[in-house]
């Protein structure tokens, strides 16, 4: 199984290290890995001048799956538009074609009374968030700042959908719900934007091919404030990008830290990019602290939705549920008073559990 390592910037390089030295852990019970890294991000600014030089997109187009660290950082941040890290990322989706991004939001007993809401409020809590991956406003045309003729700059940008790109999001949040309690909920923002109005009317037209599972249609603003007040009345999110991006921001803190939470981004063949959700915390990269499980819990996912192995992913959901257990906890989910380990700590753990 080839994968692609791009360990990025800030945090990223420590905590994909910790993801690998659990992939490798399988490969000591039979599972064969071929890792080839490449740079990426502000990495690859620094070495070759481009977020995503050539070679990296070749490295990571041979591949299999894709491991990502993160990207970003402030010295970057003068750059032109086209040399951010950032824009590396949002490129290699667009080229891979990882249209539809997989975010589960999953709460761990042990991690309760860590979230920022009251424990039995988020206990029991397992959604999944489907977001459109390669359209929307971050994609659309045409885009800009301009000058008017009155001298003043305007920004612009275009929130656009195509049919097409609903429909076959839309078929990969059904066939995700039938395997979960066959509930979706559909969030748009349909009484004001008419791109959504579209997105509403696609998604209950492919809802009919799936009886078997409820549809539900929710405006973001309203969403935004349920995830808050009663997240467990939701099983499958599916939204467009915008609005999925700030929707699972929201909905990795009811898990108690952005620290927990994986990502898949899939294209039409199951081929995809794995990474955790959180950004590049360049405040604590090089310190040793920052909590890897995010990021091995994305190898767990690239197991299951890539590679075809459900049962080493099942080995490592449970070795980090054994690692909990037992109050291993990295500085984002303790509490106070509880006692703290780093970053290799914490990835040496969950391979020793395993």
């Amino acid at each position: 199984m080839r994968i692609a390592v791009l360990a990025g910037d800030g945090i990223g390089p420590e905590i994909v290290a910790e993801a690998l030295k659990v992939l490798e852990r399988l490969g000591r019970d039979g599972l064969k890995f071929e890792f080839e890294h490449a740079p990426v991000g502000g990495a690859a600014v620094d070495a070759h001048g481009d977020p995503l030089p050539a070679a990296t997109l070749e490295v990571a187009r041979r591949a299999d799956a894709v491991l990502f660290g993160a990207v970003g950082g402030p010295k970057y941040d003068a750059l032109p538009r086209p040399q951010r890290p950032e824009q590396g990322l949002l490129r290699l989706r667009k080229d891979l074609g990882l249209f539809a991004n997989l975010r589960p939001a999953v709460i761990y007993p042990e991690l309760a009374a860590a979230s920022t809401l009251k424990p039995e409020v988020v206990a029991g809590l397992d959604l999944l968030i489907v977001r459109e991956l390669t359209g929307d406003i971050y994609f659309g045309q045409p885009r800009g700042i301009r000058r008017l003729d009155n001298g003043e700059r305007e920004g612009f940008d275009t929130m656009r959908y195509s049919e097409s790109e609903i429909r076959r999001i839309a078929h990969v949040a059904f066939r995700a719900a039938r395997k979960r309690q066959r509930r979706v909920c559909s969030v748009d923002k349909a009484n004001v934007l008419e791109t959504t109005q579209l997105w509403r009317e696609v998604v209950t037209e492919v809802g009919r091919e799936y009886p078997d599972v409820e549809l539900t249609h929710m405006y973001v603003d309203n969403a935004a404030m349920q995830l808050l007040k009663q997240p467990k009345q939701f099983d499958v999110i599916v939204t467009g990008n915008m609005f999925g991006d700030i929707l699972s921001d929201e909905a990795s803190m009811l898990t108690g830290s952005i620290g927990m939470l994986p990502s898949a981004s899939l294209d039409a063949n199951g081929k995809g990019l794995y990474e955790p959700i959180h950004g590049s915390a360049p405040d604590i990269a090089g310190r040793g602290v920052a909590n890897p499980l995010a990021t091995i819990l994305s190898a767990a996912m690239m197991l299951r939705y890539s590679l075809n192995q459900e049962a080493a992913a099942r080995r490592i959901e449970a070795a980090i549920s054994k690692v909990l257990a037992q109050g291993l906890r990295t500085a984002d989910i303790a509490l106070p008073g509880e006692a703290k380990v780093g970053t290799k700590e914490m990835g040496d753990a969950v391979v020793s559990a395993l």
